[in-house]
């Protein structure tokens, strides 16, 4: 048997990704050097549970775990990104991902799995886990040109305050599976069939979190009408009462802000820390898509609060490079 081995392009984490090539038949090595417990075990765990409840996702090949390295089944070399991007009307191809999300909540994931000896634990969200996401801003991003640590940590606390009320003002409980990356990378097309990637991070969350992460992806640019016209489907979809739509639209708004604040804080952390460059040129876009959600009357204070101490004009416009 013949046997090919080509390196691909990875993602923001620190695994690599191997093609490998058997004859007609291509899978994939996954080789984690940290973190291999989530990356290499929850990785394949979150798996089986999507393939478990008809979602497609990579599937466990062959586990070296002991050599930080599994195999698994290739979902193609086309992602949703690959394919959406030179779209003009991408409202039909978006729909069917919402319908996907919707069925990912329909999975109703448990707190605790064994998977190959090994206890796997599925956490809720909670405002800590949220601060604990959005405080990378604070501490990549802002720290990068306020150097005066007093100046830091007086700004820092007065906009974590904001947060937290924001946060606790989230109306839907964490109840569903929620996948935390779930943009147009993420998702491969493999035989006219959408399967999910990058799932080692998925948690028991707010409704609303993956919708975010579809609509406000900050490496694709949707049109306002269509982020809006696809916000409307989803509440379509999901069945929600009409009394709840006021309050879906708010948890959607708090968590883009929380999120593309995360964001912010990562793409930096990635160029600084990690030496990618390349997600530098999504900043201008996530701020935008940040001061979209901030018209919402719920921030008026959030944005009292960084107009007077930081002025998004001119940090949105800080150069890393």
């Amino acid at each position: 048997m013949n046997y090919k081995l080509k390196k691909i392009s990875g993602d923001a984490s620190f695994r690599e990704f191997y093609r490998v090539q058997k004859n007609n038949e291509c899978t994939i090595i996954v080789l984690a050097k940290k973190d291999k417990y989530k990356n290499l075990t929850v990785y394949s765990a979150v798996n089986e549970i999507l393939n478990k409840n008809k979602i497609l996702a990579p599937k466990l090949i062959n586990n070296f775990l002991k050599n930080d390295i599994i195999e698994i089944s290739d979902l193609g070399k086309i992602s949703f990104f690959d394919y959406i991007k030179k779209k003009k009307n991408k409202t039909k191809d978006y729909k069917k991902l919402i319908d996907l999300i919707v069925k990912l909540q329909k999975i109703k994931l448990k707190q605790k799995y064994k998977f190959l000896g090994k206890i796997v634990n599925f956490k809720k969200y909670s405002v800590n886990e949220l601060h604990r996401e959005s405080d990378l801003f604070f501490d990549w991003y802002l720290q990068s040109f306020i150097k005066k640590k007093k100046k830091l940590s007086i700004i820092k606390f007065k906009i974590k305050n904001e947060l937290t009320y924001l946060y606790k003002m989230l109306h839907f409980k964490n109840l569903y599976f929620t996948h935390r990356d779930f943009h147009a990378s993420n998702i491969m097309i493999s035989k006219n069939k959408f399967g999910l990637i990058d799932s080692q991070d998925a948690i028991i969350g707010n409704p609303m979190y993956d919708v975010v992460s579809l609509i406000d992806d900050v490496r694709i640019k949707i049109p306002q009408k269509t982020q809006s016209d696809l916000f409307k489907y989803y509440i379509s979809k999901s069945k929600f009462k009409k009394e709840d739509h006021l309050n879906l639209k708010n948890d959607f708004d708090i968590l883009s802000v929380q999120r593309n604040l995360k964001i912010l804080g990562i793409f930096v952390r990635l160029y600084k820390r990690d030496k990618k460059p390349n997600y530098l040129k999504y900043l201008p876009y996530t701020w935008k898509l940040i001061e979209a959600r901030l018209r919402n009357p719920i921030f008026k204070n959030l944005k009292s609060i960084l107009d007077i101490n930081l002025s998004i004009k001119k940090i949105k416009k800080v150069k890393f490079k």
